[in-house]
């Protein structure tokens, strides 16, 4: 499985991916909102954990832009 983990905090982001990874996920992290979407439309993932108070872009309108896209 593959999940994307959207997270600006570097302690929580590296703390939660490793757990995620340790638990045999594939795991891809950014950093803000931006960089966030461009991950979302450049690979496919089977979950996305998305922090709603990020830089650059907020999460919620991370999640407008994925979804008018057509990635739900």
């Amino acid at each position: 499985m593959r999940v994307l983990y959207v997270e600006d905090a570097p302690r929580l982001l590296r703390s939660v991916a490793t757990a995620l990874e340790r638990s045999g996920y594939a795991v891809d992290t950014a950093a803000d909102g931006e960089e966030g979407l461009w991950r979302i439309g450049s690979a496919a993932y089977d979950a996305i954990i998305l922090d709603i108070m990020l830089p650059k872009l907020d999460g919620l309108t991370v999640l407008k832009r994925m979804r008018a896209a057509g990635n739900e």
